[in-house]
């Protein structure tokens, strides 16, 4: 059996926050100069390993120790983070995957095991999650974020061109043939808190609709036109945003207005055009699809209402995806053996994770830690270390479960 040392990765993570982060939190942005030094963090990291290191066409990072058995166990996350994130977000599974090579240093694990660094998982930049994985998994098409730009006017494919990477053969990154894909990341919610549960076994993620609405009406003098003559575009724009969150409660899901640019956003005129983006979430199809039937509905009547129009763009769409069971059962075995909870936790991920893209194509699981306060995405995302050590024994346990289920015979 593999040895094991959790407290490497509590001291990876501390070192990698001194590294790209601060105050203001993260500073991993995917595709920048950070995110470039944390990736070189990592490599160095690596060298403590017995692991080939390779890079593919869409930027993920792949390090590949050989076993016993061809059969392949993939570990890994992510280490971009969100403007002003915080220092557990991704990279949390990224250091417990590097554990798990480092356990194997000087032998030959029973399974064939890769650790893989996901490119741009959280889409901070513009708006497109889970990129890297996505193209690996064969579900990105390059014609739908091509037109995609960040807050400073780069386009997409200019960006990843600055770090090598060709947009139109990001598909080529083919993921490996997968006997098991296994992540560990903080669950970013309050339900393990709340239950006083450290850890917990992930059935699966929600579903997403990601959209961005442009409402355009008229400009016109904020003191001369009267209140039941304008045509105020944000004034739509913000109707919406409640209607959205009317259906989301209505329908057990949750819905977000995550921007609002309003033009020509000048205090004494009235806005002709506002443009926000809207992300969805839920558990099953049905609850996703009638929310989305919903807003459409709303966005419509609002439109007629007050004298604009509406205008519809897909940024990203993604099915709920559900764990495998088996799997789901080991990491529930796991996380039990570790904490003696004869009743271990299963939750499903309300935040988006590479490993629903893997999911589409081959078996994966996850392993949630709890998160003080709920709070992620934010310089003050936090979880107390003793549940970070119960995560990632967990974690480990995991992975010995699951190379020994995949290289019996």
């Amino acid at each position: 059996m593999p040895s094991y040392d959790w407290e490497r990765p509590l001291a990876d993570l501390k070192e990698l926050a001194a590294l790209t982060g601060g105050p203001d939190g993260a500073r991993r942005l995917a595709w920048s100069d950070d995110w470039r030094t944390a990736r070189e963090w990592l490599l160095k990291k690596l060298d403590e390993t017995d692991a080939s290191v390779e890079r593919d066409v869409a930027g993920n990072l792949w390090a590949t120790i050989p076993g016993q058995s061809e059969q392949v166990v993939v570990v890994g996350s992510h280490i971009d983070a969100v403007p002003h994130g915080g220092w557990l977000d991704g990279c949390l599974g990224v250091c417990a995957a590097l554990e798990v090579l480092r356990a194997h240093k000087g032998e030959t694990p029973q399974v064939t095991l890769k650790l893989v660094d996901w490119a741009d998982e959280e889409g901070a930049r513009f708006g497109r999650s889970l990129l890297g994985s996505s193209a690996a998994a064969g579900t990105l098409v390059p014609d739908d974020v091509r037109h995609l730009k960040d807050a400073a006017g780069v386009t997409l494919p200019d960006a990843l061109a600055e770090n090598g990477i060709d947009l139109d053969t990001m598909g080529q990154a083919e993921l490996p043939p997968i006997a098991a894909y296994l992540e560990l990341h903080i669950e970013q919610g309050p339900s393990l808190e709340e239950a006083g549960k450290p850890a917990a076994a992930v059935i699966g993620c929600f579903g997403v609709e990601r959209h961005s609405i442009t409402f355009s009406g008229k400009a016109s003098h904020a003191g001369s036109t009267p209140m039941n003559l304008r045509r105020d575009a944000f004034l739509a724009a913000a109707r919406f945003g409640l209607a959205a969150r009317e259906s989301a409660i209505d329908r057990g899901g949750v819905a977000t207005i995550g921007t609002v640019t309003a033009e020509p956003g000048i205090p004494t005129i009235i806005n002709q055009r506002c443009e926000v983006t809207l992300d969805q979430r839920a558990f099953t199809r049905e609850q996703l699809r009638d929310m989305l039937a919903d807003v459409k509905s709303a966005a419509d009547r609002i439109a007629d209402e007050d004298g604009v129009t509406v205008e519809w763009k897909r940024i990203w769409q993604i099915d709920p995806i559900p764990f495998d069971e088996t799997l789901v059962d080991l990491a529930a075995q796991a996380v039990g053996e570790v904490t003696g909870d004869e009743d271990p936790p299963r939750l499903p991920s309300g935040a988006l994770h590479d490993a629903a893209e893997v999911a589409r194509r081959y078996p994966t699981v996850m392993v949630f830690s709890s998160s003080i306060d709920g709070v992620s995405h934010n310089p003050t995302e936090d979880t107390a270390e003793d549940d970070l050590r119960v995560a990632l024994q967990a974690f480990g346990r995991l992975y010995d479960l699951s190379a020994g289920m995949i290289s019996a015979p």
